[in-house]
Protein backbone atom coordinates (compact mmCIF):
# COMPACT_ATOMS: atom_id res chain seq x y z
CA UNK A 1 0.00 0.00 0.00
CA UNK A 2 1.77 3.05 -0.90
CA UNK A 3 0.85 6.72 0.36
CA UNK A 4 1.12 9.75 -1.41
CA UNK A 5 2.25 13.07 -0.15
CA UNK A 6 1.14 16.14 -1.89
CA UNK A 7 3.54 18.82 -0.36
CA UNK A 8 2.54 22.92 0.09
CA UNK A 9 -1.50 22.43 0.33
CA UNK A 10 -2.93 25.76 1.85
CA UNK A 11 -5.47 24.91 5.11
CA UNK A 12 -8.20 26.83 5.32
CA UNK A 13 -9.17 25.53 8.74
CA UNK A 14 -9.06 29.22 10.12
CA UNK A 15 -7.82 32.87 8.84
CA UNK A 16 -3.60 32.12 8.99
CA UNK A 17 -4.00 30.26 5.59
CA UNK A 18 -1.07 27.93 6.40
CA UNK A 19 0.29 27.67 2.22
CA UNK A 20 2.66 24.94 4.00
CA UNK A 21 0.48 21.79 4.55
CA UNK A 22 1.91 18.28 3.65
CA UNK A 23 -0.64 15.85 3.38
CA UNK A 24 -0.31 12.28 3.31
CA UNK A 25 -3.03 10.25 1.71
CA UNK A 26 -3.76 6.27 1.28
CA UNK A 27 -6.45 4.69 -0.68
CA UNK A 28 -8.09 7.89 -1.70
CA UNK A 29 -8.75 9.14 2.35
CA UNK A 30 -6.32 11.90 3.85
CA UNK A 31 -4.49 9.97 6.76
CA UNK A 32 -2.49 12.41 7.99
CA UNK A 33 -1.45 16.48 7.70
CA UNK A 34 2.11 18.04 9.12
CA UNK A 35 2.81 20.32 10.49
CA UNK A 36 0.69 19.34 13.01
CA UNK A 37 -2.39 21.68 14.23
CA UNK A 38 -5.55 20.46 15.86
CA UNK A 39 -7.45 23.00 14.13
CA UNK A 40 -5.82 22.15 10.87
CA UNK A 41 -6.66 18.19 11.28
CA UNK A 42 -10.14 18.91 12.05
CA UNK A 43 -10.90 20.86 9.02
CA UNK A 44 -9.02 18.47 6.51
CA UNK A 45 -10.20 15.32 8.37
CA UNK A 46 -10.21 12.19 6.03
CA UNK A 47 -11.17 14.67 3.51
CA UNK A 48 -14.72 12.78 2.25
CA UNK A 49 -17.87 13.96 1.83
CA UNK A 50 -20.91 13.55 0.54
CA UNK A 51 -21.44 12.96 -3.21
CA UNK A 52 -25.09 12.97 -3.79
CA UNK A 53 -27.43 14.89 -5.98
CA UNK A 54 -30.90 15.15 -4.45
CA UNK A 55 -34.57 16.25 -4.64
CA UNK A 56 -37.03 16.31 -1.97
CA UNK A 57 -34.74 14.15 -0.33
CA UNK A 58 -34.73 11.66 -2.97
CA UNK A 59 -31.75 11.02 -5.93
CA UNK A 60 -31.95 12.77 -9.05
CA UNK A 61 -29.38 13.11 -12.16
CA UNK A 62 -27.23 16.20 -11.51
CA UNK A 63 -28.55 17.97 -15.01
CA UNK A 64 -31.83 17.32 -13.74
CA UNK A 65 -31.64 19.04 -10.66
CA UNK A 66 -29.94 21.67 -12.63
CA UNK A 67 -32.84 22.41 -14.69
CA UNK A 68 -35.29 22.46 -12.54
CA UNK A 69 -33.52 24.92 -10.03
CA UNK A 70 -32.80 27.40 -12.87
CA UNK A 71 -36.89 26.75 -13.43
CA UNK A 72 -37.45 28.00 -10.13
CA UNK A 73 -34.74 30.40 -9.38
CA UNK A 74 -36.38 32.37 -12.76
CA UNK A 75 -39.58 32.40 -11.42
CA UNK A 76 -38.71 34.38 -8.33
CA UNK A 77 -35.98 36.66 -10.46
CA UNK A 78 -35.99 40.02 -8.48
CA UNK A 79 -37.14 38.08 -5.02
CA UNK A 80 -33.93 35.77 -4.80
CA UNK A 81 -31.35 35.91 -2.01
CA UNK A 82 -28.01 34.12 -2.97
CA UNK A 83 -26.23 33.09 0.12
CA UNK A 84 -22.18 32.53 -0.32
CA UNK A 85 -21.41 30.23 2.71
CA UNK A 86 -17.69 29.40 3.57
CA UNK A 87 -15.51 26.48 1.84
CA UNK A 88 -15.87 27.79 -1.17
CA UNK A 89 -12.82 29.04 -3.96
CA UNK A 90 -13.22 32.53 -4.64
CA UNK A 91 -13.65 31.47 -8.41
CA UNK A 92 -16.52 29.58 -6.64
CA UNK A 93 -17.57 32.92 -4.88
CA UNK A 94 -17.44 34.79 -8.10
CA UNK A 95 -19.89 32.69 -10.04
CA UNK A 96 -22.45 32.75 -7.12
CA UNK A 97 -21.81 36.81 -7.48
CA UNK A 98 -22.59 36.43 -11.01
CA UNK A 99 -25.51 34.53 -10.53
CA UNK A 100 -27.13 37.33 -8.38
CA UNK A 101 -26.63 39.54 -11.37
CA UNK A 102 -28.34 37.65 -13.44
CA UNK A 103 -31.35 37.16 -10.98
CA UNK A 104 -31.63 40.30 -9.57
CA UNK A 105 -30.66 38.98 -6.39
CA UNK A 106 -29.38 39.99 -3.21
CA UNK A 107 -26.28 38.53 -1.92
CA UNK A 108 -25.63 37.85 1.32
CA UNK A 109 -22.20 36.26 2.71
CA UNK A 110 -21.03 34.30 5.85
CA UNK A 111 -19.42 37.09 6.90
CA UNK A 112 -22.19 39.87 6.72
CA UNK A 113 -22.84 39.72 10.31
CA UNK A 114 -20.05 38.35 12.08
CA UNK A 115 -17.58 41.18 10.73
CA UNK A 116 -20.16 43.73 9.38
CA UNK A 117 -19.28 45.99 12.43
CA UNK A 118 -15.51 46.16 11.39
CA UNK A 119 -15.87 46.74 7.49
CA UNK A 120 -18.79 49.47 8.19
CA UNK A 121 -15.57 51.16 10.78
CA UNK A 122 -13.03 50.74 8.38
CA UNK A 123 -14.93 52.58 6.05
CA UNK A 124 -15.42 55.24 8.38
CA UNK A 125 -12.01 55.60 9.25
CA UNK A 126 -9.77 53.99 6.81
CA UNK A 127 -7.52 51.21 8.28
CA UNK A 128 -3.65 50.69 9.20
CA UNK A 129 -2.98 47.43 8.44
CA UNK A 130 -0.23 44.86 7.44
CA UNK A 131 0.29 41.88 5.74
CA UNK A 132 1.19 38.62 7.96
CA UNK A 133 4.74 38.38 6.64
CA UNK A 134 5.34 42.41 7.24
CA UNK A 135 4.27 41.57 11.16
CA UNK A 136 6.57 38.42 11.23
CA UNK A 137 9.51 40.93 9.59
CA UNK A 138 9.17 43.81 11.54
CA UNK A 139 6.66 44.43 14.62
CA UNK A 140 8.89 44.44 18.11
CA UNK A 141 5.75 45.24 20.10
CA UNK A 142 2.52 43.26 19.91
CA UNK A 143 -0.42 43.90 22.00
CA UNK A 144 -3.22 41.34 22.10
CA UNK A 145 -6.63 43.08 22.81
CA UNK A 146 -8.60 40.40 24.26
CA UNK A 147 -7.32 37.11 22.52
CA UNK A 148 -5.15 34.42 22.85
CA UNK A 149 -4.67 33.56 19.35
CA UNK A 150 -3.49 29.54 20.45
CA UNK A 151 -7.06 29.03 21.18
CA UNK A 152 -8.53 29.65 17.51
CA UNK A 153 -5.44 30.19 15.29
CA UNK A 154 -3.03 27.81 16.05
CA UNK A 155 -0.43 28.71 14.55
CA UNK A 156 0.07 32.30 14.44
CA UNK A 157 1.96 32.45 17.36
CA UNK A 158 4.69 30.07 15.66
CA UNK A 159 4.09 31.00 12.09
CA UNK A 160 3.65 35.05 12.46
CA UNK A 161 4.45 36.35 15.82
CA UNK A 162 5.87 36.83 18.71
CA UNK A 163 7.59 34.09 18.57
CA UNK A 164 9.11 33.35 15.00
CA UNK A 165 12.74 35.57 14.12
CA UNK A 166 11.91 38.13 11.30
CA UNK A 167 14.09 40.25 9.43
CA UNK A 168 14.10 43.63 11.22
CA UNK A 169 13.69 41.00 14.79
CA UNK A 170 16.39 37.86 14.24
CA UNK A 171 15.82 37.23 18.05
CA UNK A 172 12.04 36.44 17.65
CA UNK A 173 10.35 36.13 20.79
CA UNK A 174 13.26 37.70 22.90
CA UNK A 175 13.79 41.02 20.32
CA UNK A 176 9.65 41.73 21.06
CA UNK A 177 7.59 42.80 23.81
CA UNK A 178 4.31 41.21 24.47
CA UNK A 179 1.30 43.26 26.23
CA UNK A 180 -1.88 41.50 26.92
CA UNK A 181 -4.77 43.01 27.71
CA UNK A 182 -7.38 40.87 29.50
CA UNK A 183 -11.31 41.94 28.27
CA UNK A 184 -13.58 40.07 30.85
CA UNK A 185 -14.06 36.90 29.42
CA UNK A 186 -11.93 37.22 26.20
CA UNK A 187 -7.98 35.61 27.79
CA UNK A 188 -5.21 37.26 26.09
CA UNK A 189 -1.94 35.40 25.90
CA UNK A 190 -0.35 34.39 29.02
CA UNK A 191 3.43 34.74 29.66
CA UNK A 192 3.52 38.24 28.23
CA UNK A 193 5.97 40.76 29.41
CA UNK A 194 2.96 42.97 30.60
CA UNK A 195 -0.45 42.63 31.27
CA UNK A 196 -3.47 44.28 32.55
CA UNK A 197 -6.85 43.52 33.19
CA UNK A 198 -10.14 45.14 32.22
CA UNK A 199 -13.89 44.40 32.57
CA UNK A 200 -15.60 44.15 29.47
CA UNK A 201 -17.88 47.75 30.15
CA UNK A 202 -14.15 49.54 30.95
CA UNK A 203 -12.77 48.66 27.47
CA UNK A 204 -14.23 51.69 25.20
CA UNK A 205 -13.20 53.87 28.05
CA UNK A 206 -9.48 52.67 27.87
CA UNK A 207 -8.81 52.79 24.50
CA UNK A 208 -10.25 56.66 24.42
CA UNK A 209 -8.03 57.66 27.00
CA UNK A 210 -5.15 55.29 25.41
CA UNK A 211 -6.34 58.02 22.20
CA UNK A 212 -6.21 60.77 24.47
CA UNK A 213 -2.76 60.62 26.17
CA UNK A 214 -1.31 60.20 22.72
CA UNK A 215 -2.41 63.71 22.27
CA UNK A 216 -1.54 64.59 25.92
CA UNK A 217 -4.90 64.92 27.38
CA UNK A 218 -4.45 62.29 29.34
CA UNK A 219 -6.33 63.31 32.91
CA UNK A 220 -4.08 63.93 35.71
CA UNK A 221 -6.30 60.96 38.03
CA UNK A 222 -6.94 57.74 36.96
CA UNK A 223 -8.76 54.51 38.21
CA UNK A 224 -6.30 51.69 38.29
CA UNK A 225 -7.53 50.43 35.42
CA UNK A 226 -7.00 53.01 33.40
CA UNK A 227 -4.21 53.92 34.39
CA UNK A 228 -2.43 50.80 33.51
CA UNK A 229 -3.65 50.91 29.95
CA UNK A 230 -2.60 54.59 29.66
CA UNK A 231 0.81 53.35 31.45
CA UNK A 232 1.37 51.45 28.28
CA UNK A 233 2.06 54.13 25.79
CA UNK A 234 5.45 54.86 26.15
CA UNK A 235 6.24 51.05 25.46
CA UNK A 236 3.97 51.21 22.05
CA UNK A 237 5.24 54.80 21.10
CA UNK A 238 8.99 53.38 21.95
CA UNK A 239 8.57 50.57 19.27
CA UNK A 240 9.82 50.53 15.69
CA UNK A 241 6.74 48.72 14.77
CA UNK A 242 3.37 47.81 17.08
CA UNK A 243 1.01 45.98 16.26
CA UNK A 244 -2.46 46.08 18.05
CA UNK A 245 -4.11 41.99 17.71
CA UNK A 246 -7.73 41.50 17.88
CA UNK A 247 -10.57 38.56 17.25
CA UNK A 248 -12.78 40.35 14.16
CA UNK A 249 -15.04 36.68 14.85
CA UNK A 250 -17.77 36.89 17.78
CA UNK A 251 -16.68 35.44 20.94
CA UNK A 252 -18.55 34.40 23.94
CA UNK A 253 -18.41 37.45 25.92
CA UNK A 254 -20.65 40.06 24.59
CA UNK A 255 -18.84 42.62 22.49
CA UNK A 256 -19.12 46.46 22.63
CA UNK A 257 -19.42 47.00 18.97
CA UNK A 258 -17.28 49.82 18.96
CA UNK A 259 -14.41 48.43 20.34
CA UNK A 260 -13.03 47.37 16.92
CA UNK A 261 -13.36 51.59 15.59
CA UNK A 262 -11.73 52.04 19.08
CA UNK A 263 -8.83 49.96 18.42
CA UNK A 264 -9.23 51.25 14.45
CA UNK A 265 -8.51 54.94 15.72
CA UNK A 266 -5.71 54.01 18.24
CA UNK A 267 -4.10 52.30 15.39
CA UNK A 268 -4.19 55.33 13.20
CA UNK A 269 -3.09 57.94 15.79
CA UNK A 270 -0.01 55.65 16.89
CA UNK A 271 1.64 56.45 12.84
CA UNK A 272 2.91 59.44 14.30
CA UNK A 273 5.32 58.70 17.18
CA UNK A 274 6.09 55.60 15.51
CA UNK A 275 4.58 52.87 12.67
CA UNK A 276 1.82 50.81 13.75
CA UNK A 277 -1.04 48.21 11.92
CA UNK A 278 -3.75 46.70 13.09
CA UNK A 279 -3.91 43.11 12.98
CA UNK A 280 -7.36 41.68 12.30
CA UNK A 281 -7.96 37.62 13.23
CA UNK A 282 -10.47 35.86 11.05
CA UNK A 283 -12.30 32.46 10.52
CA UNK A 284 -10.99 30.30 8.00
CA UNK A 285 -13.06 28.68 4.87
CA UNK A 286 -11.86 31.77 2.69
CA UNK A 287 -14.48 34.45 4.53
CA UNK A 288 -12.19 37.52 3.53
CA UNK A 289 -12.26 36.14 -0.54
CA UNK A 290 -16.31 36.81 -0.50
CA UNK A 291 -15.83 40.73 0.84
CA UNK A 292 -12.91 40.71 -1.83
CA UNK A 293 -14.19 39.31 -4.56
CA UNK A 294 -17.53 41.50 -3.82
CA UNK A 295 -15.92 44.29 -3.53
CA UNK A 296 -13.64 43.64 -6.99
CA UNK A 297 -17.03 42.93 -8.32
CA UNK A 298 -19.48 45.46 -6.83
CA UNK A 299 -17.59 47.81 -5.27
CA UNK A 300 -19.35 46.86 -1.49
CA UNK A 301 -17.64 43.79 0.52
CA UNK A 302 -21.38 43.02 1.74
CA UNK A 303 -25.01 43.33 1.41
CA UNK A 304 -25.50 43.70 -2.09
CA UNK A 305 -28.39 43.95 -3.83
CA UNK A 306 -28.84 43.80 -7.33
CA UNK A 307 -33.02 43.92 -7.84
CA UNK A 308 -32.58 47.35 -9.50
CA UNK A 309 -30.52 45.52 -12.49
CA UNK A 310 -27.48 46.98 -10.62
CA UNK A 311 -25.23 46.61 -7.38
CA UNK A 312 -26.48 48.37 -4.06
CA UNK A 313 -25.55 48.56 -1.18
CA UNK A 314 -27.89 48.29 2.20
CA UNK A 315 -25.44 47.66 4.79
CA UNK A 316 -28.23 48.20 7.71
CA UNK A 317 -30.63 46.02 5.99
CA UNK A 318 -28.79 42.64 4.78
CA UNK A 319 -29.92 39.52 3.44
CA UNK A 320 -30.82 37.40 6.10
CA UNK A 321 -32.54 40.16 7.89
CA UNK A 322 -34.88 40.42 5.43
CA UNK A 323 -34.94 36.35 4.66
CA UNK A 324 -36.31 35.74 8.08
CA UNK A 325 -39.08 39.23 7.65
CA UNK A 326 -40.48 36.91 4.26
CA UNK A 327 -38.85 39.53 1.59
CA UNK A 328 -37.53 36.58 -0.73
CA UNK A 329 -39.31 33.67 -2.58
CA UNK A 330 -36.45 31.88 -3.12
CA UNK A 331 -32.34 30.59 -2.59
CA UNK A 332 -29.56 29.60 -3.43
CA UNK A 333 -27.34 28.54 -0.78
CA UNK A 334 -23.51 28.16 -2.23
CA UNK A 335 -20.90 26.83 0.23
CA UNK A 336 -21.08 25.28 3.90
CA UNK A 337 -23.53 27.19 5.77
CA UNK A 338 -24.32 27.73 9.71
CA UNK A 339 -27.66 29.35 10.24
CA UNK A 340 -29.46 30.40 12.85
CA UNK A 341 -32.73 28.76 13.67
CA UNK A 342 -34.71 32.08 12.80
CA UNK A 343 -32.90 31.59 9.55
CA UNK A 344 -33.83 27.81 9.15
CA UNK A 345 -37.10 28.37 9.95
CA UNK A 346 -37.18 31.06 6.99
CA UNK A 347 -35.54 28.92 4.81
CA UNK A 348 -38.09 25.89 5.41
CA UNK A 349 -41.01 28.37 4.38
CA UNK A 350 -39.54 29.17 0.57
CA UNK A 351 -37.80 27.68 -2.38
CA UNK A 352 -34.78 26.75 -1.44
CA UNK A 353 -32.00 25.65 -3.51
CA UNK A 354 -28.13 24.24 -1.60
CA UNK A 355 -25.07 23.69 -3.69
CA UNK A 356 -22.01 23.09 -2.14
CA UNK A 357 -19.72 20.73 0.33
CA UNK A 358 -22.30 18.86 2.48
CA UNK A 359 -25.49 20.51 1.14
CA UNK A 360 -27.18 17.29 1.11
CA UNK A 361 -27.05 17.47 5.18
CA UNK A 362 -27.83 20.92 5.17
CA UNK A 363 -30.63 21.26 8.69
CA UNK A 364 -32.83 23.39 6.43
CA UNK A 365 -33.57 20.78 4.18
CA UNK A 366 -33.54 22.41 0.74
CA UNK A 367 -35.66 21.72 -2.17
CA UNK A 368 -32.49 20.91 -4.39
CA UNK A 369 -28.92 19.85 -2.92
CA UNK A 370 -26.44 19.08 -5.08
CA UNK A 371 -22.86 18.35 -3.08
CA UNK A 372 -19.47 19.36 -4.47
CA UNK A 373 -16.11 19.52 -3.12
CA UNK A 374 -14.08 21.63 -0.58
CA UNK A 375 -12.32 24.62 -1.22
CA UNK A 376 -8.64 23.57 -0.45
CA UNK A 377 -9.67 19.36 -0.14
CA UNK A 378 -11.03 18.91 -3.43
CA UNK A 379 -11.20 22.00 -5.26
CA UNK A 380 -8.34 24.47 -6.41
CA UNK A 381 -8.41 28.21 -7.10
CA UNK A 382 -8.07 30.83 -4.89
CA UNK A 383 -8.44 31.53 -1.18
CA UNK A 384 -8.08 34.31 0.73
CA UNK A 385 -5.53 34.41 3.85
CA UNK A 386 -6.97 36.78 7.08
CA UNK A 387 -4.81 39.74 5.90
CA UNK A 388 -6.56 39.39 2.42
CA UNK A 389 -3.70 37.90 0.64
CA UNK A 390 -4.56 35.32 -2.13
CA UNK A 391 -3.09 31.77 -2.08
CA UNK A 392 -3.71 29.57 -4.66
CA UNK A 393 -5.52 26.39 -3.09
CA UNK A 394 -3.45 22.83 -3.75
CA UNK A 395 -6.40 20.10 -3.49
CA UNK A 396 -4.86 17.10 -2.19
CA UNK A 397 -7.80 14.71 -3.28
CA UNK A 398 -10.03 14.67 -6.12
CA UNK A 399 -13.82 15.30 -6.17
CA UNK A 400 -16.63 14.22 -8.18
CA UNK A 401 -17.83 17.88 -9.13
CA UNK A 402 -16.47 21.32 -8.29
CA UNK A 403 -18.89 24.30 -7.06
CA UNK A 404 -17.78 26.18 -9.72
CA UNK A 405 -18.93 23.38 -12.64
CA UNK A 406 -22.41 23.49 -10.91
CA UNK A 407 -22.74 26.90 -10.90
CA UNK A 408 -21.61 27.06 -14.41
CA UNK A 409 -24.58 24.41 -14.86
CA UNK A 410 -27.05 26.11 -13.39
CA UNK A 411 -26.10 29.24 -15.48
CA UNK A 412 -26.47 27.38 -18.76
CA UNK A 413 -29.91 26.60 -17.45
CA UNK A 414 -31.10 30.34 -16.82
CA UNK A 415 -29.54 30.73 -20.28
CA UNK A 416 -31.94 27.91 -22.02
CA UNK A 417 -35.03 29.50 -20.90
CA UNK A 418 -34.24 32.62 -22.62
CA UNK A 419 -32.53 35.01 -19.65
CA UNK A 420 -29.75 37.40 -20.46
CA UNK A 421 -26.33 36.28 -19.55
Amino acid sequence: MTDDRVEQVTCLGCGCGCDDIAVTVREGRIVDTSPPCPLGRAWFGDGSVPWQVLRGGQPVAVEEALTEAAEMLVRSRGRVLVYVGVDLSSQAQRSAIALADLLHATVDTATSETAAAGLLAGQRRGRATATLGEIRNRADVLLFWGVDPVLRYPRFHSRYAPEPPGVGIPEGRAGRFVIAVNIGADRAPPGADATITLEASEEIGALSLMRAALRDSRPAELPPPFKQAADLLPRLTGARYAVLVHDAEPTAEPRNPLRVEGLIALAQALNGPTRAALCSLRAGGNRPGAESVLTWQTGYPMAVDYSRGYPRYEPGLRGLNRLETGGFSAALVVGSPDFSAGTTSALARIDTIAIGPRATQASFNPRLAIDTGVAGIHDGGTGYRMDEVPLSLRPPLRGQRSTVEALGGLVKGIRLLGQPA
